[in-house]
């Protein structure tokens, strides 16, 4: 069965679709049939993001390993029976349609609270969760005190992840292994810095995930969506020195694969 892997954050602007496209898009590059789906049905970031890459690589007549990608399929709401969810069917359609042939199933979901990111949840074997180093992102996983230190307790999304445990647990699945990436820092060495780290450590050992190092904040990663490259394409497509800031945005990159101890998965790149 395919590993399922889902990029969930109920903020906006937390880097989701470009953790994803880079996730699905190295682990493509090391011989590995992924799929993904994206489920902000309005923005449908990550999807355009592969279209674009599909268009770029035809116009350039490349042919570069890459993530498969679909659309959420429609189905006959009139079958329903009374009570079901067409959403839950529809995503239930989805992973039936890209199991057969992926080894990796990647679900990138939306900045906010939907059915669908509710069942995806449920569904993941890995959940990543990408975090700006700033306490109002941080307030969507626990309540903080003043000081910045004091937890009172999980928040809105952190109930949500406990309720999507229950029912893998209640369905005799294994559990979900809870990534949550501090994710487009500052170059700064600040005390407000400081104080998150503190706190995602603290707040880990509290409710069950681990801490990985994500993105620091690049111009890269906003010039490569409209071409749909990733920063292991850099020198497939003509670049041919790379320089100090693409170089140490690449090792990210290769922590966060390695930190993410997916099946299979040895970081080759």
């Amino acid at each position: 069965m395919a590993h399922i892997i889902v990029v969930g954050n109920e903020k906006g602007g937390a880097g989701k679709s470009t953790v994803s496209m880079h996730v699905a898009t190295a682990l493509a590059r090391m011989g590995r049939s992924v799929s993904t789906l994206d489920l902000d049905l309005r923005q449908k970031t990550l999807g355009r993001y592969i279209s674009n890459r599909q268009a770029h690589l035809k116009e350039k007549g490349l042919e570069l390993p890459s993530p498969s990608y679909i659309e959420l399929p429609e189905i006959d709401e009139a079958a329903l029976q009374p009570g079901e969810n067409a959403y839950d069917h529809r995503l239930s359609a989805a992973v039936a349609q890209m199991e057969g042939d992926s080894d990796f199933i990647l679900i990138d979901c939306p900045g906010s609270h939907t059915r669908l990111s509710q069942v995806a949840h449920s569904l993941a074997d890995t959940l990543i969760t990408p975090l700006n180093d700033s306490f109002v992102d941080f307030d969507l996983l626990a309540n903080i005190g003043s000081d910045g230190e004091t937890i009172k307790g999980p928040s809105i999304y952190s109930e949500m992840v406990w309720s999507a445990r229950q029912l893998r647990a209640q369905a005799g699945l294994k559990p979900i292994d809870w990534v949550v990436l501090r994710n487009r820092l500052g170059a700064q060495n600040m005390v407000n810095k400081a104080k998150m780290e503190k706190a995602v450590s603290r707040l880990a050992k509290r409710i069950g995930f681990r801490v990985a190092p994500g993105f620091n904040e690049r111009v890269i990663f906003r010039e490569l969506f409209p071409r749909g490259l990733t920063l292991l394409d850099l020198k497939d497509v003509g670049v041919k020195s790379l320089n100090i800031s693409n170089v140490a945005a690449r090792q990210e990159l290769r922590e966060l694969i390695r930190s993410l101890n997916l099946p299979g998965i040895t970081v080759d790149f």
